[in-house]
């Protein structure tokens, strides 16, 4: 019996909830819409909140309740996962109220939710580029905020999502080796070298540094020993080269056995 009341008492809250926000959102009192869209946001009831909110910005421009409006706005969408429109909002906040009270918290918010939102690193990284654009501009305009910490952690995250794209790239090319041959000398190999430099320059204290050290070694080597005699000497040298930058700064490094026969075999051939 308690629990049929208990239900009962639920449903008649619920139809008297629904009958309220119905009645505010029909209202043309934008005060009283602001105070429920306000209460809505305070009690966790985001969408709510938002959909009110949508009405009262566009016609509360650059005055002090459309500058907490547009804010609220944006948090609203932030608290319901939707990253991308939230950092619409956020944008237009700070763009729109460049010295305003919320302008701190919403560059930060802006890149935040890009980064909660930065696709699987096989996909188009464009968010992820967006998202450390806007932790750079956080950082420069208030380098002494107490969310300094949190976007550098989270633009080094981002960082490391973008160098390990690049390792799939550099593994990829040097899987493929000769296959599907690339209509130029090196073909796949020459693809690994370039791609596994240009991440060590763009990336260079990466996590991955050891692999693409690696793998640009590995290729460079294939690429030796297939060239025709006239050009294979320079090219051994060349993977020397890249032998003694791997020991030097990876004296213990987990690829190190495997390149020390690659570094026998090329002073062998180079000796004959």
């Amino acid at each position: 019996m308690k629990s049929g009341n208990t239900i009962f008492i639920l449903i008649v809250l619920l139809f008297v909830s629904c009958g309220e926000y119905n009645k505010v959102l029909k209202s043309t009192d934008y005060n009283a819409k602001f105070s429920y869209a306000k209460k809505y946001f305070e009690q966790g009831k985001y969408s709510r909140a938002a959909t009110l909110l949508e009405d009262i910005v566009p016609i509360s421009r650059n005055t002090a309740r459309g500058e907490e409006a547009l804010y609220l706005l944006a948090r609203s969408y932030y608290n319901m996962k939707d990253y991308q429109t939230s950092s619409e909002y956020f944008k237009s906040y700070f763009t729109s109220y460049p010295k305003g009270e919320y302008a701190e918290l919403a560059h930060y918010y802006s890149a935040y939710g890009l980064y909660l939102d930065s696709p699987d690193p096989r996909l188009d990284q464009t968010d992820t580029y967006k998202s450390m654009r806007q932790f750079q501009t956080f950082l420069d305009l208030y380098p002494q905020s107490e969310h300094k910490e949190s976007a550098q952690n989270s633009m080094f995250e981002l960082q490391e999502k973008l160098a390990y794209k690049e390792l799939l790239a550099v593994r990829l090319y040097y899987n493929l080796g000769d296959y599907l041959l690339i209509p130029f000398s090196g073909g796949n190999y020459l693809s690994c070298v370039i791609t596994a430099q240009n991440a060590l320059r763009d990336y260079p204290f990466s996590k991955y540094r050891e692999e693409f050290m690696y793998y640009m070694l590995r290729s460079k080597y294939e690429i030796a020993v297939k060239s025709v005699d006239e050009k294979k000497e320079y090219r051994y040298r060349d993977v020397v080269d890249e032998y003694y930058s791997y020991l030097n700064e990876f004296p213990e490094g987990k690829y190190l056995k495997e390149i020390k026969k690659l570094y026998a075999y090329i002073e062998k051939e180079l000796k004959n």
